[in-house]
């Protein structure tokens, strides 16, 4: 058993997918009105029929036909098909660029009045050392050339098409990093007094971290859910550096309260994220008052709290419309007997 499944593991997954649909070529078709006449004017082109360039996505394109197959590539009794980009169109940007494009590629049967589909789902890279792709071994002819099973139809007609999926260059994107060493990760706020304060709330002054501005709040009878028995405290954005919609700001730090025989601080742990909607963070019940006047202030009445910041997060981003797509194009081909 042990064998079979290593075979089974080692054996190479076929990236070719078939299946039919009713929704005719986006990017281009082909339509031929007597292939017969075409599979012999091939003889004189290198046994192949390239198409007019046609532009999708923002490049030229050309589908190659090979009737009888691609002797280049030691293959016949198939229909080939590729997709070529015109090298001009790799040229315009310095330096020459890479174009990736899924290809799907269709056969019209008039019988099933739908089209046979078939791709490589793999991405492929266009460029100037490599500027077609395609497969060779679309439909057998002796399949394809049989009347009876519709790809041949009304006196020689056919139709070939494909799909070019160009994916369009990187234009949205994001870097996160988190800082987690800082120059001076401690921001101290001495707040004197304590007692005797009368305003409702504490701003202290704004500083740096992370490249961002910030500042404490602090409400020495708690705020307004505190009841007068808490101290409250919360960790502001500056109003300079407000997130903007969709932008986030991830904030790890230690609040303190300081004890002033340095042997019982009151500290917190608090991660978080800043928001558009959430630009203010912290407790509404941080210390009960009760314990801080017994241990927190000294004998000046002084109050000292700190935070020390573990890690600040900070995003860069870049968002820009990518080109649009531009409409399907086809050509219809008539080969013509001329005697002399």
């Amino acid at each position: 058993m042990g064998s079979n499944l290593s075979t089974a593991a080692s054996a190479e997954v076929s990236t070719i997918v078939k299946h039919w649909r009713e929704h005719p070529p986006s990017s281009y078709s082909l339509k031929i009105h007597n292939f017969s006449e075409l599979e012999n004017s091939t003889a004189f082109s290198d046994y192949k029929y390239e198409s007019r360039l046609f532009s999708y996505g923002g490049y030229n394109w050309r589908l190659i036909i090979y009737p009888k197959g691609n002797g280049e590539d030691n293959v016949s009794g198939f229909i080939s098909m590729y997709v070529e980009i015109d090298s001009e169109s790799l040229m315009t940007y310095t330096p020459p660029t890479e174009v990736f494009a899924e290809l799907r590629f269709f056969v019209y049967n008039k019988k099933a009045n739908k089209y046979f589909t078939i791709q490589d789902v793999g991405v492929k890279p266009f460029s100037a050392l490599k500027t077609r792709w395609g497969l060779q071994q679309v439909l057998p002819c002796v399949t394809f050339n049989n009347p009876n099973n519709g790809y041949i139809f009304e006196g020689g007609q056919c139709e070939f098409g494909v799909d070019v999926i160009v994916a369009p260059s990187l234009t949205n994107w994001e870097v996160l990093s988190f800082t987690k060493k800082h120059s001076d990760p401690v921001f101290s706020w001495t707040i004197k007094s304590f007692s005797d304060l009368k305003e409702d709330v504490q701003i202290s002054n704004s500083f740096p971290m992370g490249g961002i501005e910030w500042f404490l709040e602090l409400y020495p009878k708690g705020d307004f859910s505190a009841d007068g028995k808490w101290l409250s405290i919360y960790l502001d954005l500056a109003d300079d550096d407000e997130p903007e919609a969709d932008e986030k700001i991830f904030v790890q730090a230690s609040f303190r309260v300081l004890d002033p025989l340095g042997s019982n601080h009151t500290e917190v742990q608090f991660a978080t994220w800043y928001t558009e909607e959430t630009q203010s963070s912290g407790w509404s019940e941080f210390l009960s008052l009760a314990e801080l006047q017994k241990v927190y202030l000294d004998k000046e009445d002084t109050l000292k709290v700190e935070v020390e910041f573990r890690v600040v997060s900070s995003t860069k981003y870049s968002s820009t419309e990518a080109d649009p797509v531009e409409e399907e194009e086809w050509v219809q081909l008539t080969p013509k007997k001329y005697i002399d």
